[in-house]
């Protein structure tokens, strides 16, 4: 029972991230997770974790899930996942992780200083080449939610809108992204899903706690979480490429 006490606070944390703010669990839960358990298992195990969590966060925000901006990365999101298959055997991985954790922690500090920016609209044709990082970010590192934030968040002014889209888009990278591990046969081991029908549990009880906090939240703070996990999510990913 000890052993598994600090994983279950681990991935009700990170998941009650995921519910409150739309994103971040993996951003929790890989580096601290890593500490205990090696980290291309704590990678599908939290791949495996957020399809359900990040389906039950859309779920619970079904009607304010834009659809639209799926689509329209679709098709870069298929491209960037095949590539990323085809780089994640032949590239190292920490300048892509040093440059994307740079770009995520600028995109989250400039939010905080200048919320409006926030509001300013991008043009859907830049939604191919965002849809390709996505996928390729997922692939190689499986965080890529702070990149999905980033375009929402310069595609629909509604907070809470923005929220409920961004699990939809990670459940779908995050779909594609196992179904190239299972080809690669990365996901056959039994301990890998002897911990996932343990800790399933505490993933989908963190996402319904942090569903319950965001309610009780005002939209202006939310959005300052939003930027903040940023912020920190960048930094770490940089940090993560330096060590």
């Amino acid at each position: 029972m000890q052993e598994w006490i600090y994983p279950m606070g681990v991935i009700l944390m990170g998941y009650t991230v995921l519910g409150l703010t739309g994103f971040g669990s993996a951003l929790v839960v890989v580096p601290l997770l890593a500490w205990q358990w090696p980290l291309p298992e704590v990678v599908a195990l939290t791949l495996l974790l957020d399809v359900p969590a990040s389906a039950l966060h859309s779920g619970l925000n079904w009607r304010r899930v834009q659809w639209a901006e799926l689509l329209r990365l679709l098709p870069g999101l298929v491209l960037g996942i095949v590539t990323g298959l085809w780089l994640s055997q032949r590239m190292p991985e920490r300048w892509p992780l040093l440059l994307l954790g740079i770009f995520v922690a600028l995109v989250g500090l400039n939010a905080l200083r200048r919320p409006g920016m926030l509001r300013a609209p991008v043009a859907p044709g830049w939604a191919h080449g965002v849809g390709a990082a996505v996928g390729l970010v997922e692939m190689l590192f499986g965080t890529a939610g702070p990149l999905v934030v980033a375009w929402l968040s310069r595609r629909v002014p509604d907070v809470q809108k923005m929220r409920a889209s961004t699990p939809m888009i990670i459940t779908v990278a995050a779909s594609t992204v196992l179904m190239g591990m299972s080809m690669g046969d990365r996901l056959s081991s039994p301990v890998l899903w002897s911990r996932w029908s343990v800790l399933i549990v505490m993933a989908l009880l963190g996402v319904a706690l942090g569903h319950r906090l965001a309610s009780k939240v005002p939209v202006a703070r939310l959005r300052q979480i939003i930027c903040s996990l940023l912020v920190v999510s960048g930094a770490t990913l940089a940090l993560n490429a330096i060590r």
